[in-house]
């Protein structure tokens, strides 16, 4: 059944209310050399409930070099991962340039979420409205493990196991099936403050 374009923009935010509670994860070839690091899984649950510190703000593409580099990467492909992911695993795609994220900034970023073990993307800032401003203390832990370190201008590759997504809980109707790990590119077109 079709959505009307309201209807599908409000059911559109409510998963990036509620990535604004969940992380970014896959494998995407670039020509830059990637870097990985991974992090212990905690069992934390989803820092973020969606629909209050997620208002969903999108935005368009600044004018700035860093976010006109990511306009011409253009929208990345999500590769599914074949084994368990036990640990958030953060891979720089591409090393940006501009200003660096810390714990609890504002950002804008373009991204594409999928499920890990099939590849299949749910949510893509690059099919909606752009790039989407977000606090990275109201998302869930994955992004907010995951981003901070990153730099303006730079994608990467945030692979999160379910405990830092959203566990058994996962938003209705996003596609996302209860405990499952996710990947996330994210492209990140500034850091707002």
């Amino acid at each position: 059944m079709a959505l009307s374009r309201g209807r599908r923009r409000v059911a559109v935010l409510g998963v990036v209310a509620c990535v604004l509670g969940l992380g970014v994860a896959t494998a995407c070839g670039d020509d830059n050399t990637a870097s990985t690091t991974t992090v212990a899984g905690h069992d934390t649950a989803r820092t973020g409930s969606g629909a209050d510190g997620a208002s969903g703000s999108s935005t368009t593409a600044a004018s700035t070099p860093e976010a006109k580099a990511i306009q011409e990467r253009g929208e990345p492909k999500v590769a599914k991962v074949d084994a368990p992911v036990t640990e958030l695993k953060i891979t720089d795609d591409v090393v940006g340039t501009g200003k660096e994220a810390k714990a609890g900034d504002t950002v804008t970023a373009q991204y594409v979420g999928a499920v890990a073990s099939t590849g299949k993307v749910f949510q893509s800032s690059w099919q909606m409205d752009g790039a989407v401003q977000f606090p990275l203390g109201q998302v869930i832990p994955g992004w907010s493990k995951g981003i901070p370190g990153m730099k303006e201008g730079g994608r990467r590759t945030l692979v999160i196991p379910a405990a830092m997504a959203y566990g058994a809980n996962p938003p209705p109707a996003s596609g996302i099936p209860p405990n499952a790990d996710l990947i996330f590119v994210v492209d990140l077109v500034s850091v707002d403050g």
